[in-house]
């Protein structure tokens, strides 16, 4: 063999370095054309590892969490090799500029000229919107291109952190689906199999909940892991990439109104911004695009609003294709939209955006700074502080602790009783509030004081009131809780939690109590009940209030003796000591069955809960997200048994297994639903059965032979219509320009209302202050004639956001919660959702009565 020159040896090493050194393409990793199939998520992850392991100057590979189903969650820093080499630097000292590092400054430091915004861009949170996994890919990759002037502007000038899936298992349940169903070539024919996806499609997360609308709940375990991440770096900038029905071209900010009214001067001149550099790139392309339609800046828990509210600049961006696009589709101007379209167009979007930032970082850093150092010393809104009555209410209580928590809200204990005057947000009146040293005390002079004031804000401000989702979330009304708006400086002092509960009798030798009482008052007891059951443990109800000694016991208390118990000898006491101790509920001893005031333990005024077997309707005549909410509060809420019935097998299956059944939200019953199964229902029924009928669901009831529901009857008046009547032309003459807020003025979009109840039903035990719903619906059903109309809706009822004038009419004298007796069986209507999102917490408690307490 011949010997290599020294110059030839030198040129071969040179070329095999920068063999190393140069990124592999996706293309080449894969294995095939990015946009030529979809990529499952974890070979989307095996791409990123393999840059940062090609690239780990610049490239660093942060992992998160993992999905319900194992599917590994990470986050992908790129940055220059400079900023690279000081990122914990950078992230820290961000941190304490804005007032959130571990060791915060009293108020936000000057912006230091060398700290670089941090730009962060969120890929695929609804799982069959999966191209942008796929734009992600490229978007890593030329981000490292030495050679791209403006991917070496911006790394120059901030560091960048990409999310390449927030939705694995959603994404995987599409894309697995889809690869299934293509042939050796896609077929763009809209009717197509691969065009039709099933239920419950790929969009939701495993319990079927929308990843989108859960950034300021967290009630999902993606959420709670990414944003516990997130706000370890808290980005100026946030971009959430979306996909929407095929026709539509591609949307990218400004966004629609309304713009929420504490979004700065300086988020909202971003948003134009944003808009120029995507224009700019999109004309050259002559792509086709909208902005300032659809997507609004107002409900606070989507991926561009959550990141608003905490100072940054939010938008989202959305192309035409989603799920039923496919690889390619045919749209009905005769094009054919095909996935590397769409991929070219997130993909173009992101750099443009990323380039917006990176043309003005010190801008950037500066106002985000001024966003906390206003929080700190001039926070906005009317509240200065917030007062949160604790007496009694441990469950609520800790439950809204973890939401704060979730969202680094800080509070405290006020430490000092006090007389003082605030907003009720019960009667929604200025009084006198007396404040205990152990209510719950939060101050608005606090870094995320903007997220804070919106989220506990009575009334939302709409500047426009054709809105994209619902128009109040106050969460007051969402927790049931005795709370106070303040417009003067509390200082809380430090919180302490609770001493854990002990079980009186439970251990040691002493006496054993004749029972142990537990008040019902928030979804923990539910949880605490749900544990009994499970492990076998009888457990009593009382009735009516009763008193004994010198406490006085509300109707709902669990009562839990030993008689009836015996069979379980000393595991009884284990049992309530293990379920007292999860949840931390207070358990009262009873020495005796004799009450001073009610009726006795023994009385039939106290009757016994059943062990009940509980089933959903899941399948295509669902709505996949209410479906998920059951299903997510039986199986994490509660920990409890619950069986999903197939929709297209519920006409044979057979109902003596079960004794609670659950129709959720949907609009396909008419499928299973005929004259067979409704008289299969109402036997079942008669038998000692339990329905509980959610939302629309109630239609298909209203009306029907045996079921007392039913739709109000308009009474015309006489003398209204002598003096009102005007020309029949004049609903005619019409203006096809209004033609979207004329439909809105039949609905309401999420508003809250105070329900009144009758508290004596088992439906409502434990509302003490009575329940405020997140009404969706115009349902115009009439007072039960043979039935309990448990909460219904009054004239003077509401109580906040958008309601179309004529929706509010029809939701004047309405039922809203009934219970009919039908033979041994019962069956509970509910027309408002109460396990809404999982995160109307107050609701919880309500469905949890009419799953163990209604019908025994």
């Amino acid at each position: 063999m011949k010997r290599l020159s020294s110059f030839g040896l030198c040129l071969l090493m040179a070329l095999t370095t920068l063999a190393q050194n140069t990124l592999q393409h996706p293309d080449q990793f894969l294995g095939y054309t990015v946009g030529k199939r979809f990529s499952p998520h974890h070979r989307v992850l095996a791409y990123a590892e393999q840059v940062a392991r090609q690239a780990p100057s610049q490239v660093k590979i942060i992992p998160y969490g993992t999905t319900f189903e194992g599917r590994q969650l990470l986050a992908v820093v790129v940055a220059s090799e400079k900023n690279m080499a000081r990122l914990e630097e950078i992230r820290t000292t961000h941190l304490k500029q804005i007032g959130l590092g571990n060791t915060p400054a009293a108020t936000p430091q000057a912006a230091n000229s060398t700290q670089p915004p941090i730009a962060w861009l969120s890929y695929n949170v609804h799982g069959n919107e999966a191209i942008s996994s796929e734009a992600f890919m490229l978007v890593l990759h030329d981000l490292l291109n030495p050679t791209n002037a403006v991917s070496r502007k911006i790394l120059s000038n901030t560091v960048v952190i990409l999310d390449p899936g927030l939705n694995p298992d959603g994404h995987d349940r599409y894309v697995n689906w889809y690869n299934q169903m293509g042939g050796v070539h896609p077929d763009p024919t809209p009717l197509a199999r691969e065009h039709s996806e099933p239920w419950p499609g790929g969009r939701y997360t495993h319990y079927l909940f929308d990843p989108n609308r859960d950034w300021a709940w967290q009630t999902q375990e993606i959420t709670q892991q990414r944003m516990a991440l997130y706000q370890q770096w808290m980005p100026h900038l946030h971009g959430d990439f979306h996909e929407m029905g095929p026709e539509s071209p591609y949307y990218f900010a400004p966004s629609a109104k309304p713009y929420h009214e504490d979004i700065t001067p300086w988020q909202r001149e971003f948003q134009q911004i944003i808009g120029q550099y995507n224009t700019r790139y999109f004309d050259k392309n002559g792509w086709l695009y909208y902005t300032r339609e659809n997507f609004d800046l107002f409900y606070p828990s989507y991926g561009d609003t959550w990141p608003t509210y905490n100072g940054a600049i939010g938008m989202t961006f959305e192309q035409g294709g989603g799920g039923r696009a496919g690889l390619a589709y045919r749209k009905n101007d005769g094009d054919t939209l095909t996935l590397r379209e769409r991929i070219d167009h997130h993909y173009t979007a992101s750099f443009a955006t990323l380039e917006s930032v990176a043309d003005r970082p010190d801008d950037v850093v500066k106002n985000f700074n001024r966003f906390f150092e206003k929080s700190l010393t001039n926070p906005v809104g009317e509240f200065k502080s917030y007062v949160i009555k604790t007496a009694n209410d441990e469950g609520r209580i800790t439950a809204l602790r973890k939401l704060l928590d979730n969202n680094q809200i800080r509070y405290g204990l006020a430490g000092k009783s006090q007389k003082l005057v605030g907003f009720n947000y019960q009667n929604q009146k200025n009084e006198a509030v007396t404040m205990e040293s152990n209510d719950l005390v939060i101050s608005a002079y606090q870094p995320k004081s903007t997220l804070l004031k919106i989220l506990f804000e009575p009334k939302s401000t709409l500047e426009d009131s054709v809105t994209y989702d619902i128009t109040s979330w106050c969460i007051p009304y969402a927790y049931g809780l005795k709370a106070y708006g303040l417009k003067e400086k509390l200082t809380p002092v430090a919180y302490v939690s609770p001493a854990t509960a002990t079980v009186p009798g439970a251990t040691g030798s002493g006496p054993k109590p004749y029972a142990y009482l537990v008040r019902w008052q928030s979804a923990q007891e539910v949880q605490f009940l749900a544990g009994l059951l499970k492990n076998k443990v009888r457990v009593r109800v009382a009735e009516r209030t009763f008193k004994q000694g010198e406490q006085r016991f509300e109707a709902g208390t669990l009562i839990i003796t030993r008689a009836g118990n015996e069979r379980l000898g000393d595991r009884f006491y284990q049992i309530i000591q293990q379920e007292a101790s999860k949840r931390n509920i207070p358990l009262i001893p009873a020495s005796t069955g004799f009450v001073a005031e009610g009726a006795d333990f023994g009385s039939g005024s106290v009757f016994s809960l059943k062990n009940p077997r509980v089933a959903v309707i899941a399948g295509d005549v669902t709505s996949p997200t209410s479906m998920g909410e059951v299903w997510h509060y039986f199986d994490q809420d509660l920990d409890y048994p619950l069986t999903l019935i197939e929709a297209n097998s519920f006409p044979n299956a057979s109902l003596a297994e079960i004794d609670v059944l659950i129709m959720p939200q949907g609009y396909g019953y008419g499928k299973i639903l005929n004259d067979r199964t409704l008289t299969k229902l109402k036997d079942w029924v008669q038998a000692g059965g339990k329905l509980i009928v959610m939302e629309r669901v109630t239609s298909f009831f209203a009306e029907k032979p045996d079921f007392g529901l039913k739709k109000k009857v308009d009474k015309p008046d006489a003398k209204k219509e002598k003096t009102d009547k005007k020309p029949d032309t004049d609903e005619s003459l019409r203006e096809y320009g209004e033609r979207e807020r004329e439909a809105i003025s039949e609905e309401t979009p999420g508003s809250v209302y105070r329900v009144d109840l009758d508290r004596t039903h088992p439906l409502a035990f434990g509302y003490p202050n009575g329940y405020h719903a997140l009404v969706q619906n115009v349902y115009d059903y009439d007072f039960l004639k043979d039935g309990w109309n448990v909460g219904y809706l009054k004239k003077d009822n509401y109580v906040a956001g958008f309601v179309g004038k004529n929706a509010r009419s029809k939701l004047n004298n309405t039922l809203l919660y009934g219970v009919q007796e039908l033979g041994k069986g019962s069956i509970v209507y509910m027309m408002d959702n109460p396990l809404f999102r999982g995160f109307w917490y107050n609701g919880k408690l309500l469905f949890g009565n009419a799953v163990f307490m209604v019908g025994n």
